[in-house]
Formats: structure tokens, C-alpha cells, sequence
């Protein structure tokens, strides 16, 4: 497709460079920006400078951050012996959404992927193993997509971490086999984390 200007080419080939943006779409979004007042942009580009240069990651939990903790782990009102372990970031938006969890949470990162070339060194599991150190944890929970790699992962923690003394628990399957966590409605994931089941006993 040609453009009339080298300027708006570059800018429609940054903006389809994101997840779900084709070309057609960032045209579409390159001449809204243009319609808006001048201001409006510039905010938009400050906030995705800002974005890079100052979000932080928690020490604590690998969550973003604007500080070294988080606000979840950061808050006394949290059950500090019961930690939710999650792929990622988004996992963790779709269950503070149901409101039902009162613990903390501890993001691997990922999962475990051999067609993806992602094994268990590139994840944040001796996060798990520093918890276990400090002795306060008494319930650690799978929140993993129910996925092979996700029943991979889960596997894996599970056979590294079972002597220690402290509870595996899984999510109940309300998700559909095959889904990934942050795709669930509030209502089903928020039953399966209140219905979880001790991880050596689930189907």
C-alpha cells in the first residue's frame, strides 16, 4: 500500500506492529490520532515512554509495578501464606476481577514450552523456592492455563517443590481444557480458585 507521506508509513508500520493490529487498522488509528488535537498524541507517546523507562517489577511477585513491592504484596490485608502461581501479568488482572482471592500471587513468567524452546531456567521458579525459605508460606495454588504446558509446569513445581512442607492446590477445572486463564468469565474462575482441589488428588 502507498502512502502520501513517508511519515504516516512509518507511523502505520509501528502501530501494526502490535499483537491483533493489522495494516488496515493502523491507517485507521494513524488519521484518528491526526484528527485529534496535538495534545492527545503527544500524551499517547508519553504514556508508551513512560511505559518502557519507569514500570518496575515487584521483587516480591515479578508483578509490574510503580514501586520496588507492589500493592498487593505490599498490603498487610493479604494472606501471606497462601500465594497463587500464574503465567503471567494478565492472569493475575483476570483474578483480583472476581474479588474472591484474598492471598498473593507469584508470576512464573511463562510456562514451560519445548516447541517454544522454554524451559524451567528461563521461569521464576527459585521465587517459589525463596518463599519456601522464608517460612511463612502454607499454600501454594496452580492457576495455570489448562494447557499441556500448563499441566507441564504445574508438574514440574509440583515434583520439585512436594517434600517440602507446604500444600499444593490446583484450581478447579470450570475452565475448559484448552484456555487460557485470562480469557475466563469472573464468575467460573473465581468458583474454581473458592473449589480447588489438592494437586496430587485432581483428575
Amino acid at each position: 500500500m502507498d502512502y502520501p507521506s513517508k511519515v504516516l508509513a512509518k507511523a502505520v508500520d509501528e502501530i501494526s506492529g502490535l499483537p491483533g493490529i493489522g495494516r488496515k487498522t493502523a491507517l485507521r488509528l494513524a488519521l484518528h490520532l491526526l484528527k485529534q488535537p496535538s495534545s492527545r498524541a503527544v500524551s499517547l507517546g508519553n504514556s508508551v515512554i513512560n511505559l518502557v523507562n519507569e514500570i518496575k517489577y515487584c521483587k516480591d511477585c515479578h508483578n509490574f509495578s510503580d514501586f520496588e513491592v507492589c500493592e498487593i504484596c505490599s498490603n498487610e490485608k493479604r494472606n501471606g501464606e497462601v500465594i497463587c502461581i500464574v503465567e503471567d501479568v494478565r492472569d493475575v488482572i483476570a483474578i483480583e476481577n472476581t474479588g474472591k482471592f484474598t492471598g498473593k500471587y507469584l508470576i512464573l513468567g511463562g510456562k514451560i514450552s519445548p516447541m517454544e524452546g522454554i524451559g524451567p531456567n528461563q521461569l521464576n521458579i527459585p521465587s517459589i523456592e525463596k518463599k519456601l525459605n522464608e517460612g511463612t508460606v502454607k499454600e501454594f495454588i496452580f492457576a495455570l492455563s489448562a494447557t499441556m504446558e500448563g499441566d507441564t509446569t504445574a508438574y514440574y513445581i509440583y515434583k520439585k517443590f512436594k517434600n517440602l512442607n507446604v500444600n499444593f492446590s490446583s484450581i478447579a477445572r470450570g475452565i475448559s481444557v484448552g484456555d487460557e486463564l485470562e480469557y475466563a468469565d469472573e464468575v467460573s474462575l473465581g468458583r474454581s480458585i473458592i473449589n480447588r482441589l489438592p494437586y496430587n488428588e485432581r483428575d
